[in-house]
């Protein structure tokens, strides 16, 4: 049966298109593991339509890819590496090793096959003399949260600094207590990725001066978040609360200051983020952290408002204004401020001020584990460092992974075979 270019061309765009959205909606705070369980079937669906189409199919697709994002490249690759054709294979890795950002597309593709299919090419890709291409290795084993080896070993000590960093990184999401040594030795490396990787690794094992190092990187647009979400999670509580205040008044540092009091999860910030919520520029970022904590759903519990007029946050329609960023938190609800005082006046008896909170739930094993069933993405995430910190020599739960495979992880009986 002859295939018709314009559906091939369309199977192409939306399963490029699509991972793109599949990527940032495992960070936003508006999606839930069963949302990206289906947006996992659409992208596969769109690469159902392609693989079907075979070879002229194949060869309509690069007309439409010009492999200028992570997107197209997870498509080209994952078809490549499915395929097991070695010049296909070459030539998306050729594109993918050139430019990290493109680099996490194949890193994706080889994520979203099974173990079984994926191996032979990690091992392939491990084992290249271009870091580029090691570097892609070393991101799928760990994106399987599969051991690399002597691989990650080796790579600790490589020459080029993205492979470093990467490794560095690798050695805490994978629970390599034992590499703690070489951890400490990148604490203090000039290059920043690398000193962030080695001192995110090193805090999750315990290290203090891991922590502290974390700390310098409050400011850090790249790095900042997850920076404070960790180091405030290694400090006794009390010491947070003052560090986090301190960081409050800054504009450079308000924003992750106010991420960092959700991390934190003491109910006894909640009083502090009511009165912050009236600040159109700070009023959902508080809200989050407010949610984060009390486990109170703002839009389903009819906590929300509406946008206060006049307020502009991101490009606007304006030809002549520069600024052309997206609203950091478009997807999240606008908070009302009476609403949610009122809600926490008749339920903040539930909350024990020092008892650290996640969901309304106490930071504790069995209430981690409903959050990675039930959260939201960012809140998953969070509660996965969390279960990583209680267990440091084991491998992180990856909330980024496709979405059945989680699911058999979380809750083997609730998947069909």
């Amino acid at each position: 049966m002859p295939i018709i270019e314009k559906v091939i061309a369309q199977h192409a765009e939306e399963a490029a298109f699509l991972w793109l959205l599949r990527d940032a909606a495992c960070r936003e705070p508006h999606y839930r593991l069963k949302d990206l369980a289906k947006l996992d079937d659409r992208v596969e669906a769109h690469l159902d339509g392609l693989r079907i189409a075979g070879e002229e199919g194949l060869e309509v697709c690069k007309g439409v890819w010009a492999m200028e994002d992570a997107g197209e490249v997870f498509a080209a690759s994952e078809l490549a590496f499915e395929g097991s054709d070695p010049e296909r294979i070459a030539s998306v890795l050729g594109v993918a090793a050139s430019a990290p950002e493109l680099s996490r597309g194949a890193v994706s593709a080889l994520g979203w096959l099974p173990w079984e299919q994926a191996s032979a090419h990690v091992a392939t890709l491990l084992g290249a003399g271009d870091a580029g291409l090691r570097r892609i290795g070393l991101g799928a084993s760990v994106a399987h949260r599969r051991d690399p080896g002597d691989a990650l070993v080796r790579a600790l000590a490589d020459g080029d600094l993205l492979l470093r960093a990467r490794a560095l990184r690798a050695v805490g999401e994978l629970g390599r207590s034992d590499l703690l040594p070489d951890v400490r030795r990148e604490v203090m490396a000039e290059d920043e990725g690398c000193r962030f990787a080695a001192a995110w690794s090193g805090a999750l094992f315990g290290d203090l001066t891991a922590v502290a190092i974390l700390k310098s990187f409050a400011g850090s647009p790249a790095f900042g978040e997850r920076a404070v979400g960790l180091a405030v999670r290694r400090m006794p509580l009390e010491v947070a609360h003052r560090w986090l205040q301190d960081l409050l008044p800054s504009r450079e540092h308000v924003r992750v200051a106010l991420s960092g009091i959700g991390a934190l999860g003491d109910p006894g910030s909640v009083p502090l983020l009511i009165e912050l919520l009236p600040i159109p520029e700070l009023a959902r970022l508080a809200g989050e952290a407010f949610s984060t904590i009390a486990g109170a759903d703002i839009a389903y519990e009819d906590l929300d408002g509406e946008r206060p007029e006049g307020f502009e946050a991101g490009p606007t329609e304006n030809p002549e204004d520069d600024d052309v960023a997206m609203d950091p938190d478009e997807n999240l609800p606008w908070p009302d401020a009476g609403k949610i005082g009122l809600w926490w006046e008749r339920n903040k008896g539930r909350f024990p001020r020092g008892t650290r909170h996640l969901l309304g739930r106490p930071v504790a094993e069995d209430g981690l584990q409903w959050v990675l069933r039930n959260g939201y993405q960012r809140q998953r995430a969070a509660a996965a460092l969390e279960l990583a910190l209680r267990h440091p020599v084991q491998p992180l739960f990856e909330t980024r992974a496709p979405g059945l495979r989680q699911k058999a992880l979380l809750d083997p009986a609730s998947v069909k075979h």
